[in-house]
């Protein structure tokens, strides 16, 4: 039975770097969306605060000085 052609090393090694060029664009691609779902998440994460913020009519300065009130509480407990 007759085989095709065989690819030279030089053709071996062409592929495999144009594979990897490919592979190397498509992470980075797959990181820049990991990115803007990390971003989208933070602007939920903020938007929530934000309406805890207007129903309870604190200000941010409060909201922090709660926060690290509750954090001091919780580290003493687990003392």
């Amino acid at each position: 039975m007759a085989r095709g052609q065989r690819k030279t090393i030089e053709e071996k090694i062409a592929a495999k770097q144009e594979l990897i060029e490919a592979l190397e664009t498509r992470v980075e691609s797959e990181k820049r969306e990991l990115e803007e779902l990390y971003m989208e998440k933070k602007r939920k994460e903020l938007e929530a605060v934000s309406d805890i913020m207007a129903e309870s009519g604190l200000g941010p300065e409060e909201v922090a000085e709660v926060l690290q009130e509750y954090l001091e509480r919780r580290e003493q407990a687990a003392s």
